[in-house]
This record gives C-alpha cells, sequence and structure tokens, in this order.
C-alpha cells in the first residue's frame, strides 16, 4: 500500500498556513532529475517525515486521504505533495487513484506539480483531466527549453527551476514569461498570500520560476545542467 499523509496546518514558512500533503517516495518517477540528486525534500526535517511516509510508520491510505480532503471547507487552498507525486509506481499516473484525488478537491482549490514525464498519452490525458476539473497540477520542467516543450503541450501549466541566484523574472528560449515564485525571494509573501501556483493554464497565467533551494541547492542546479547537455545532445 501507497502511504499518504496529511498535515492540516503546514508551520512551513513558504506555504503559510494551509494544509498539505506527503506521499510515499515511490510515488516519485524514476526519471525525474533531481531523485538523490538535490531533491529539496531530499534532507532535514522534511527527509526524516517522508522517510517515516514512504516506510508506513505515518500516514493513511488514499482513501482516508481523500475522505479529509473533502471535509475541508469549500474554497479551501491546500498543497498537495510537499514531498513525492502523483499516484502511480514509477514513471507511470494511475490515473483512477488520481481521479480519486480530484473528485475529493471538488470545491476546493489544491495544486500541486510534477516530474511524472509526459511522454505517455495516457499521463497526459491524466493530468489534462485533473486540470480541467479544478485540481491544478503543475508540470515541472528541468530548465527554460524544457518549460518550453511541457508548455507546448497545453495540457497544464508549467514551473521551472531555475539557478539559485536567479531572483528577477526572465523568460523561455521561446518568449514566455516566467515569474519568480514570490515567497522564494520575500518574507512577506506565502502560497497562502499568492496562490498563483493554483491558478490553471490560461494566456494570463505565467511560467513560475523556483530558484534551486535546500541544503542540496548546488547539486540541484548541478543537475539541471545535466538535464540541459543531454536532452541537447539527445
Amino acid at each position: 500500500m501507497t502511504n499518504y499523509h496529511l498535515t492540516p496546518k503546514s508551520s512551513n514558512a513558504k506555504t503559510g498556513p494551509i494544509p498539505v500533503t506527503t506521499s510515499a517516495a515511490s510515488t516519485c518517477p524514476p526519471s525525474c532529475a533531481f531523485i538523490n540528486n538535490g531533491c529539496y525534500a531530499d534532507s532535514g526535517p522534511l527527509k526524516l517525515h517522508w522517510l517515516k511516509v514512504s516506510d508506513g510508520s505515518r500516514g493513511t491510505d488514499l482513501a482516508t486521504l481523500c475522505a479529509s480532503i473533502a471535509k475541508f471547507p469549500v474554497g479551501t487552498l491546500w498543497r498537495h505533495n510537499q514531498a513525492g507525486d502523483l499516484p502511480g509506481a514509477g514513471d507511470a499516473i494511475d490515473a483512477a487513484q488520481l481521479a480519486q484525488l480530484v473528485k475529493a478537491n471538488t470545491g476546493r482549490r489544491g495544486f500541486t506539480y510534477t516530474h511524472k514525464p509526459m511522454t505517455s498519452q495516457a499521463n497526459r490525458a491524466a493530468v489534462a483531466a485533473a486540470n480541467k476539473a479544478g485540481f491544478t497540477i503543475n508540470l515541472s520542467a528541468n530548465n527554460l527549453a524544457h518549460a518550453d516543450q511541457l508548455a507546448d503541450l497545453n495540457i497544464a501549466p508549467v514551473a521551472v527551476v531555475v539557478p539559485i541566484d536567479q531572483v528577477t523574472n526572465t523568460v523561455t528560449p521561446a518568449g514566455r514569461a516566467v515569474v519568480i515564485c514570490p515567497a522564494t525571494i520575500r518574507d512577506d509573501v506565502t502560497c497562502l498570500s499568492c496562490q498563483m501556483c493554483q491558478r490553471g493554464a490560461t494566456s494570463a497565467r505565467p511560467i513560475i520560476g523556483f530558484p534551486a533551494h535546500g541544503t542540496q541547492a548546488k547539486k540541484a542546479q548541478a543537475a539541471v545542467i545535466k538535464f540541459h547537455h543531454t536532452r541537447k545532445g539527445s
């Protein structure tokens, strides 16, 4: 059984006091450039919490998690997966399990990010359906060129990792606007006050840039550079 954990009120200064969930590490796609390679969730207190969720000593099954989400007051902003990814082992999304989350979110304002690859039609269809139903899934890009590739799919909003020292807005190679996450550069902004990542893919919604962060930020940035060169030469 894949374990999930709900924190009803996060103490994270960046998210603000909103509900957040954690999914077992088995949901993370092997293709993610940051697995054991700079993942922000792979260090500190979050890592310790994530390990307990992943080994089954903390958390619940998906059905119990969904029942809790469905009890959130209407309009509640909540973040799925401060660690972990969408339901499904490996690179594949379990569309039926994702649909359970989407149904539980009805009337609420859930948002998340995924590194699951969008190379399969099944994954693309599952993400598109979730976003259409109001559960915002941001496609996670490893650099600006990759962000353009994901945006071209026209199925979901996009977030992208940018260099550690990137504090000003920028554009992708194709000219798409990239807005640096305000909570990463300002102490007076949280997910609760910003809510930009919860907005679906519209012409007015920019790509959100997240400077590589956490205790392994330099490692994450190196992974992005490696990914760029690998894709460029493929």
